[in-house]
C-alpha cells in the first residue's frame, strides 16, 4: 500500500517537476538512460533524496492509464538485460531500483533513483540535467554544472590540506633529492630555448629545500601538505596521514590464482613506485604469433605503461576511504586497483576528447606529480597507454568499475602481457589506417565483450568483423596474412625516433635543409599504406614537434623556409 500511496502523491502534484517524470508505455533503452542521468543529477541540485520515473501515468492529466512496460524483460543494446546495460552505460555506478505496482486503476512501474554522491552521473559519456520538465545536456548549463560539482564535494582536496604537526624533518632526504632531479627535468623539458637548459639546472641545484618544494607545488608557503608526506615523507612519519593506509601492495599469483609472494611498500611514494615496478617480472616474450612473422623478443610489459598505470592509482586514489593501492601480477597480466569513483564520464570519453575532465579528486597531488614527472600532463596519459599497447600489437588496457565488499567504489585497470587473438594482431599489423575507436571496438571483439548496435554497424560497414550477435569475430578475410615480410615492414613503418634522427643527422652534416630536401629524405622510408597526402602531413607534424621541443628551427617564410638545428654541432 505504501507504493500505491507514493504514486498517488506524485501524480497529485499540479505538474511534473524537475525530479518526477511520467510516461505511458515508452521503453526506449537509451532514453531511459538519459532520463536516469538527468533526474539523478537534478536531485542533487534540488537537494532531493530521490527522483522518480513513472510509467502508466498520463503526463497531462496525471490519470492512471496503466502500462505494458516490463523492466524485467526489457533489453538494452546488444540484447542485454536492461538493468545490467544501464549499470554498464552509466558512470559512476548508479543507484536505482524498479518497482512494479498494482494500482487499483492499472499496472504502474516506478524507477526509484538515488542521487549520486561523488560525481554527476553520465550516460554514454554525456551528463544530463532537467530544466523545468525538459531533459538537456549538462554541458549546456555551465553554471549548474559548476554548482553540481561543488555540491558533490569534488572541490574538497584532501591532498592539498596542510598538516600542521608535520615539518621538513618528516621528509625523506633521498626522496627530496629524487624530487630535485625530476623537477629539474620537468623545467628543462618545458623550456623551448635550449640555451637556457644549463642555467636552469644550475638554479635548481642552488635552491634550498623549502624553495624547491614550494616551486614544485609540493608544499604551500613552506607548510607540509598531505601530498608532501605521501610523495616524500619518511616511513616513520606515516602517522601524520592516519587513518589513511598509505601503502602499495604487490602480490604475485600463479596460474591458479594462488598467492606465491607479496610485499608492502610504504611512503615515500616517489621512491616506492620504482621499487614496486622492480618487483614485477617483466620477462622477455616472443612478440609475434607463430605463422605471421619472425618472432621478435620484447618485454612482456611496456615500462612506461606499467608506471603510468601505477602512478594513476596514486594520483586518483580516494585516500579517505582507507584502502591500499594493489598491484597484482598474474602470469599473463597486471591488475592495478585503487579506491574511488572514476570521475571522467568514461574511458571512451577520455580517448575521444583528449582533454581532462572539469575536476579531479586530488588536484594538488596531481599538480605535484606532473612537476615530478610521475604522470603526463592531465588528460593525455590514458590515451598514450592505449596507443602504446596498440603499437605493440597487444590487447588494449581494460578498465573495470566496481565496488568492494564494504560498498566502496573501485577502479581496476588490467594490462595484458600476451596476445589473445591472432586475427586481431594480424589485422593491426596490416591496417595501420585504423583509428583508435576502431581498434578499441576490435579489442572488445577479441575479448568477447558485448557491442552496442551502433558499434556493430560501424565495424561491419568497414568489413572488420563477421558473425552474428553476440558471437562476432575479427574478419578472416581482412586478417588473412600474405607472408610477405618485406611488405609488412614497409606497411608498419618505423619508429618516429628513426625519422627524427635522419633529420638531425642530415642537418648536422649539411647545416641546413629545405622542406623539399627533407621530403626527399623521408618520403621513401614512410609506410606504403599512407597516401601522398598522409605522408606529407606526417612529415609536417614531425617537424613541428621537433621545433616545439627546441630541436630545430625555421628561418624565412614557409615557401622559402630553411631548417637548421637549434644548437649547431661543435666543430
Amino acid at each position: 500500500m505504501m507504493l500505491v500511496d507514493l504514486v498517488d502523491r506524485l501524480r497529485g502534484q499540479p505538474r511534473e517537476n524537475t525530479v518526477v517524470e511520467f510516461k505511458s508505455n515508452w521503453d526506449r533503452a537509451e532514453d531511459i538512460g538519459q532520463y536516469l542521468s538527468a533526474l539523478a543529477n537534478t536531485a542533487v541540485l534540488e537537494r532531493h533524496d530521490r527522483a522518480w520515473l513513472v510509467w502508466g501515468i498520463d503526463d497531462a492529466t496525471h490519470d492512471v492509464k496503466g502500462t505494458t512496460f516490463d523492466p524485467s524483460s526489457a533489453k538494452g543494446e546488444g540484447n542485454q538485460p536492461l538493468v545490467m546495460w544501464l549499470t554498464q552505460k552509466i558512470t559512476p555506478r548508479p543507484d536505482f531500483r524498479f518497482h512494479e505496482i498494482q494500482h487499483p486503476d492499472g499496472r504502474i512501474v516506478v524507477l526509484e533513483i538515488h542521487p549520486p554522491r561523488s560525481a554527476p552521473l553520465a550516460f554514454g559519456g554525456e551528463r544530463y540535467i532537467r530544466i523545468d520538465s525538459h531533459k538537456t545536456r549538462l554541458s549546456q548549463h555551465p553554471d549548474k554544472e559548476s554548482r553540481l560539482w561543488a555540491m558533490l564535494g569534488q572541490k574538497d582536496d584532501w591532498s592539498g590540506e596542510v598538516v600542521a604537526e608535520a615539518s621538513l624533518d618528516d621528509l625523506d632526504p633521498q626522496a627530496i633529492e629524487a624530487a630535485r632531479r625530476r623537477f629539474q627535468e620537468y623545467l628543462v623539458k618545458s623550456e623551448p630555448d635550449s640555451q637556457r637548459h644549463e642555467q636552469i639546472k644550475t638554479e635548481v641545484q642552488g635552491w634550498d629545500v623549502p624553495t624547491l618544494l614550494n616551486k614544485a607545488r609540493i608544499t604551500k608557503q613552506g607548510k607540509i601538505t598531505r601530498s608532501a608526506l605521501l610523495l616524500l615523507g619518511r616511513d616513520e612519519a606515516a602517522h601524520h596521514l592516519a587513518p589513511v593506509d598509505a601503502k602499495i601492495t604487490w602480490v604475485l599469483r600463479d596460474a591458479h590464482n594462488r598467492t606465491e609472494s607479496s610485499q608492502h611498500f610504504n611512503i615515500p611514494v616517489l621512491l616506492s613506485t620504482e621499487k614496486v615496478s622492480g618487483r614485477i617480472r617483466n620477462v622477455t616474450v616472443e612478440h609475434m604469433p607463430d605463422g605471421t612473422l619472425f618472432p621478435t623478443a620484447i618485454p612482456r610489459y611496456d615500462a612506461w605503461v606499467m608506471r603510468e598505470a601505477l602512478h594513476n592509482c596514486v594520483a586518483h586514489q580516494d585516500y579517505r576511504l582507507g584502502g591500499k593501492i594493489n598491484v597484482v601480477e598474474h602470469p599473463d597480466r597486471l591488475v592495478f586497483t585503487n579506491l574511488g569513483q572514476f570521475i571522467p564520464p568514461s574511458v571512451e570519453w577520455m580517448l575521444e576528447h583528449q582533454s581532462p575532465p572539469e575536476h579531479y579528486r586530488n588536484q594538488w597531488l596531481i599538480d605535484g606529480m606532473i612537476r615530478l614527472r610521475m604522470i603526463d600532463q592531465v588528460g593525455s596519459g590514458i590515451r598514450r597507454m592505449f596507443e602504446t599497447q596498440r603499437e605493440r600489437f597487444f590487447p588494449l588496457p581494460d578498465y573495470d568499475f566496481s565496488t568492494t565488499e564494504q560498498g566502496f567504489p573501485r577502479v581496476e585497470v588490467t594490462i595484458s602481457g600476451t596476445i589473445l587473438d591472432v586475427k586481431y594482431t594480424q589485422l593491426l599489423m596490416k591496417r595501420g589506417d585504423l583509428d583508435l575507436r576502431q581498434v578499441l571496438l576490435l579489442d572488445k571483439v577479441q575479448k568477447r565483450y558485448s557491442l552496442a548496435a551502433d558499434e556493430v554497424q560501424a565495424l561491419k560497414q568497414a568489413n572488420l568483423i563477421e558473425g552474428r550477435s553476440p558471437n562476432f569475430f575479427v574478419s578472416a578475410k581482412v586478417a588473412a596474412w600474405t607472408g610477405d615480410k618485406a611488405r609488412y615492414i614497409r606497411n608498419r613503418g618505423l619508429d618516429d625516433h628513426y625519422y627524427r634522427k635522419l633529420i638531425t643527422d642530415y642537418l648536422e652534416k649539411y647545416g641546413q635543409a629545405t622542406r623539399q630536401d627533407i621530403d626527399s629524405l623521408l618520403l621513401p622510408k614512410l609506410p606504403d599504406v599512407l597516401d601522398e597526402s598522409q605522408k606529407s602531413h606526417k612529415i609536417r607534424n614531425l617537424m613541428q614537434a621537433m621545433r616545439r621541443e627546441g630541436v630545430i628551427h625555421r628561418e624565412g617564410g614557409r615557401a622559402t623556409a630553411i631548417w637548421r638545428l637549434e644548437t649547431p654541432p661543435k666543430a
